[in-house]
């Protein structure tokens, strides 16, 4: 089930909702345990058990961990739990990935292939994952205590705003949350203003440019020209935060309507400077996550120059390949990593003696460039794009595919997302706080009555997009 689907948001959702404030508080984290389980199990029936085997596993272990009082005893527990939570990703995740590549070599070398089934991929098993190996650690490292109710762990792991596609919630961070959640009337509705706009976001932009992105990326070679081959990835550059910063959005509003109060997850990156700038900004619960659990354990960048790159490297390696299995997200991985390991190198210092436009300029044609390996189908057909994207010799557009591809919508809402890819709205908002509380109550009020009704009117254009659009992917779904 996903939050754009009229199951979800005609019946689940406000079933949800109903039964959950008519309830008595003790009963209120059952509840959300039990739909979130039906929220899992509406697409993924079979893999419900892995979720729940994956709860049962690191619900021991915290108790394990928890009880020592030797480190080596603490720390072999650790060992288990991660490996445990590992090899069940890579098992689900990776095996077929695996196999066919060694298949590959089996062939070249004359030997006889690998069969194995076909191995269908849990949705959401990375993000459920790394939120259970986030328990274990910080049961570990004493920044919580194990839960003694599997259930409450079950709800931690499972809560349906963040389960399929995040964001990633440490477990520390809403410890306190799943015992005891204030409910109030300006949590849940700024939780509603919240859901709206990344409802907005998903339905109205990213979904629009995310058609022209497929159409372009799907063209013949012949067919793709240099102009057609820039606009695509910039679409798509445009589409996948969109898309990823309106689900969170989403579940940081439903979160709120719950009581729970999620940290952000995107600080439009597409206004960073650097590249490591822009992972401060991008899918935060996610660098913050390798940040913590593996790149500061590492030894991060407290060792010799040498040691900072090869973590650097590791780091967004397995970035890359947490992404996906598949040789672009390893491509994709490690080119953020190079790159990084420059900045690290001294290139940053350059930089930052360059026009704020160069230092922007050279940010979005790096993360352009690499929205190229995450979008292509495989290597071969990323550089394939790539060479288009610089291929001079066909600089044009033929007017059949400018008025197959474009439409005035498309070309309307391409203005609106850049427009909107900048903090303009949080910049008006805090300007017409700051005149409120100057005593220009007027303009307060002016601003709320207009956001209103904004709101009002995204919320019902994307219902009926909803209702009328049978293209609506979700990219990270795919994680």
């Amino acid at each position: 089930m996903v939050f754009t689907s009229p199951v979800f948001i005609f019946f689940f959702l406000p079933l949800v909702l109903a039964i959950y404030f008519f309830a008595k508080d003790k009963y209120r984290n059952f509840i959300l345990l039990f739909f979130s389980l039906m929220f899992y199990a509406w697409g993924e029936v079979f893999y419900l058990l892995v979720m729940i085997l994956s709860i049962t596993i690191n619900y021991f272990v915290g108790i394990y961990i928890d009880k020592q009082t030797e480190d080596k005893k603490k720390k072999t527990g650790l060992t288990i739990g991660i490996t445990l939570n590992l090899l069940l990703l890579l098992f689900y995740k990776y095996i077929n990935f695996i196999s066919d590549n060694i298949n590959i070599v089996l062939q070249e070398i004359g030997f006889q292939t690998i069969d194995i089934v076909p191995i269908h991929l849990p949705l959401g098993i990375s993000f459920f994952t790394f939120h259970a190996i986030s328990y274990i650690v910080d049961v570990y490292k004493k920044k919580a205590t194990a839960l003694k109710n599997i259930l409450h762990l079950g709800l931690y792991i499972s809560l349906f705003p963040q389960l399929i596609a995040g964001p990633i919630i440490r477990y520390h961070n809403i410890a306190r949350q799943i015992y005891t959640r204030l409910h109030t009337t300006k949590l849940f509705v700024s939780g509603i203003e919240r859901f709206t706009l990344g409802l907005s976001k998903k339905m109205l932009i990213a979904n629009p440019l995310g058609e022209v992105a497929d159409k372009i990326f799907a063209l013949a070679n012949n067919d793709l020209t240099m102009p057609l081959a820039w606009i695509g990835i910039i679409a798509y550059s445009l589409q996948i935060y969109f898309d990823f910063s309106g689900y969170s959005d989403m579940a940081i509003g439903l979160g709120r309507m719950f009581g729970f109060r999620f940290l952000e997850n995107f600080n439009y990156p597409y206004i960073s400077k650097s590249l490591r700038e822009f992972w401060r900004r991008w899918h935060i619960s996610l660098s913050t996550w390798f940040r913590d659990y593996l790149y500061f354990p590492l030894g991060g960048s407290q060792s010799s120059t040498l040691i900072t790159y090869r973590n650097l490297l590791i780091v967004f390696l397995l970035t890359g390949v947490w992404h996906g299995a598949s040789w672009n997200f390893i491509a994709w991985g490690l080119f953020h990593g190079f790159f990084l390991a420059i900045e690290h190198a001294g290139f940053s210092t350059i930089l930052k003696k360059r026009s704020a436009m160069t230092q922007h300029i050279y940010l979005l044609l790096i993360i352009t460039i690499s929205w190229v390996f995450f979008r292509a189908e495989n290597l071969q057909a990323s550089f394939t794009y790539l060479n288009a994207m610089i291929n001079f010799q066909k600089f044009y557009i033929e007017p059949i595919y400018f008025q197959s591809l474009f439409s005035n919508e498309f070309l309307v809402i391409s203005v609106i997302a850049i427009i909107l890819s900048t903090p303009i709205y949080p910049i008006l908002k805090k300007k017409m706080l700051h005149l409120s509380d100057k005593g220009d109550v007027i303009y307060y009020f002016t601003f709320n009555i207009l956001k209103f009704f904004v709101l009002f009117i995204l919320l019902y254009l994307s219902l009926l997009k909803i209702s009328a659009s049978t293209y609506n992917p979700f990219i990270y779904f795919r994680f």
